[in-house]
Order: C-alpha cells, then sequence, then structure tokens
C-alpha cells in the first residue's frame, strides 16, 4: 500500500478513525497503542500490514511518535489538536448535570463565593486543576459608598457593590477632610452614581471634572476629587485554582523540575491569569493544547477555557488544567456547562 502524504490524512476516513481510535485509547490506558490493538477496537475490515502503513503516514504527519521502549504509538500534540478540532465527538452535559451546577452556583449568592465554588465544582467534576478568574470590580455596579477620615492625608472609601461584595480602598488626600464634608460627598456621589459600574461613574466624574472644575463649589469639587481617587481602576483582578494536587501523580508530569515549575506558575497566577485574559477576547470556548499556551510550564498539559459573563458582557474565563492525554469529551461538556450557569447566576431575572 502507497504510505499518504500528510496533506492526505485528513482526507483518509481509515486513517481519521485509526487516529481517533488510537487517542482514546492512550487517553483511556496511558500506554502506546499498537497494530494489534487497533485491528480489534477500530471497527475497520483492514490487514495488520496495512494498519501499519496508516500508523507509519500518520507519524510521518507529525500526528503520532513511537517510544523507543514500545512497538505501540503515542499522540502528538498535533495529534490531539486534530483530534479535539476534527475527530472528538462531545455531547452537551446532562440535564440532571446541569441541575446539579445550578443547585451549587445559585442565583443570589456574592459573586466571590460563587466563583470560589466554581474552581472547586470544576476540579471536582473533571479530576484535574480548575480555576476560575476574578473579573475587576469595576465590571460591577455599587450600591453605596462612605468615606471615613483616617487622618489629615488618608481617607478611606467603603464601596458596597450590588453583588453584596463590600471593599476597603484607602485614598490619599491633599487636605484634611471633616466627618460633615466626607458624609456630604459620599450623598453626592450616592445620588448620582448609584446603581452604575465604576468604569462608567469613574468615566462621568472625570468628564465632569474636565468640564466644571472652575465652576463648581468647593464641596462638589472634593467629592469628585474623592470618587476619582476611590474608583480608580485597582489591581484586584485576581484567580481562583482549585485541585491542583489533583495534578500529582500524573504519569506526564513524573519530572521533578517540570511539577515544581507548574506549581510555581499556580502560586504567581500572574502569566495563567494573562493567558486568561486573553482568552476572555475570543468567543466561545477554547482548547489550548501544549505549548499552544505560551507557558513553558504548561507543556505537555492541556487548558480547557471558556468565558462567563452576564448582561452580555465577558466578566472573565474560567477553566481546567490537566494532562493533553485528558478525556475532552468528558471535560469540555463540564465546562461550557459551568460557564454557562455561573453566567445565569450572576444575572439573577427579577
Amino acid at each position: 500500500m502507497r504510505r499518504k502524504k500528510p496533506q492526505d490524512i485528513r482526507q483518509d476516513p481509515r486513517a481519521r478513525q485509526l487516529l481517533r481510535t488510537l487517542v482514546a485509547r492512550y487517553i483511556r490506558s496511558g500506554e502506546p497503542v499498537g497494530s494489534q490493538t487497533l485491528a480489534r477496537h477500530a471497527g475497520l475490515d483492514l490487514s495488520p500490514a496495512s494498519i501499519r502503513n496508516i500508523l507509519a503516514s500518520l507519524e510521518d504527519a507529525g500526528l503520532l511518535a513511537a517510544p523507543h521502549s514500545s512497538a505501540g504509538r503515542v499522540p502528538t500534540a498535533q495529534g490531539y489538536r486534530l483530534f479535539v478540532d476534527s475527530l472528538l465527538q462531545v455531547k452537551p452535559l446532562s440535564a440532571e448535570g446541569v441541575e446539579r451546577l445550578r443547585q451549587t452556583l445559585p442565583a443570589g449568592a456574592t459573586t466571590q463565593a460563587l466563583l470560589g465554588k466554581t474552581s472547586e465544582l470544576l476540579s471536582a467534576m473533571t479530576h484535574f486543576a480548575g480555576m476560575v478568574s476574578v473579573p475587576r470590580r469595576e465590571s460591577f455596579a455599587f450600591r453605596q459608598i462612605d468615606f471615613v477620615a483616617l487622618d489629615a492625608q488618608r481617607v478611606l472609601a467603603i464601596l458596597v457593590f450590588a453583588d453584596g461584595e463590600v471593599q476597603n480602598r484607602v485614598v490619599q488626600v491633599r487636605r484634611a477632610f471633616s466627618a460633615s464634608e466626607l458624609e456630604q460627598a459620599a450623598n453626592y456621589l450616592n445620588a448620582h452614581f448609584a446603581g452604575q459600574p465604576l468604569a462608567v461613574m469613574r468615566a462621568r466624574l472625570l468628564q465632569e471634572l474636565r468640564q466644571a472644575r472652575r465652576q463648581m463649589q468647593a464641596l462638589l469639587a472634593d467629592a469628585l476629587d474623592l470618587g476619582e481617587q476611590a474608583t480608580a481602576p485597582g489591581q484586584d483582578a485576581d484567580m481562583l485554582v482549585a485541585g491542583q494536587a489533583r495534578l500529582l501523580g500524573l504519569q506526564e508530569l513524573d519530572d521533578l523540575d517540570r511539577l515544581r515549575a507548574l506549581f510555581e506558575a499556580f502560586a504567581e497566577k500572574r502569566k495563567l491569569l494573562q493567558l486568561l485574559e486573553q482568552t476572555a477576547r475570543a468567543p466561545g470556548l477554547r482548547v489550548f493544547i501544549g505549548e499552544e499556551t505560551g507557558l513553558a510550564p504548561l507543556e505537555g498539559m492541556s487548558l480547557v477555557t471558556a468565558p462567563y459573563g452576564r448582561d452580555g458582557r465577558v466578566l472573565g474565563v474560567l477553566g481546567v488544567i490537566g494532562p493533553t492525554r485528558m478525556a475532552y469529551e468528558r471535560v469540555i461538556p463540564v465546562v461550557e456547562a459551568t460557564a454557562a450557569v455561573l453566567g445565569a447566576a450572576l444575572n439573577p431575572e427579577p
């Protein structure tokens, strides 16, 4: 049999079926898959010689690799990519599974509680590491703001958000404020901006400050000055990670240096957060395999992510990190369904 060229692989139904079967068997067992195993499980009427010839073509195309210690083959990152993109058959999460998600992520709970449960839930349901990015508070409407003088140069801004979370921010001021002045400033901001996202409030404050700074009364100018600082974009973007310990013992992480680097990435969170924020700009579910993440510690690993949000706005991204040899058909629907349920929980019906 003529060995097929790499560009013919995608159009050859027998090669596709052999690759699909090989990847599925390898994900299940973790052992290299040989031609005899494929002859039994691929459902194709092919001779062992024909199977070996097709496997050689798949290897030439960079989709398979043959470990030195075994006659069988294992999928490469390119093989996983082709499998996920065009060979994987994914079924939506069952109605019972979606209902369990809704019960675990109830509408009306605080955002922080929902996000913490989400990362733990993703880890528990997939047996890998679950993570979810924490949306910046500027995306949330605030309910109330209060100011308390700490000393002559500092004021404590107490922000109560519509989802029930409370944040305290220390504001540096140019002069001392009396309790009466701070109360009046808070009253002004609450009367004019309550119910709006902080980003909108800040933009309007800056616009008003530029247009009318010279004509404003001293009290109004002070209120705007306080509000501008209290609502400035903070560094509160974060990511919650749960289930890192589930990655221990995976054969893909048997190298101590790689394991240490991966856990350092979890500890720092920064690079993972940057990756998640990049995915938030792309619609729908995404699967990163190996070096596609751009993070050296995640080589040999896969990342399945999906954005979540409310009112048509993306607030963050959640996902699962596991080995490239993960059961994608099981992980993908869990990630998709969890993103949808979390978004609904952040969007309680009136």
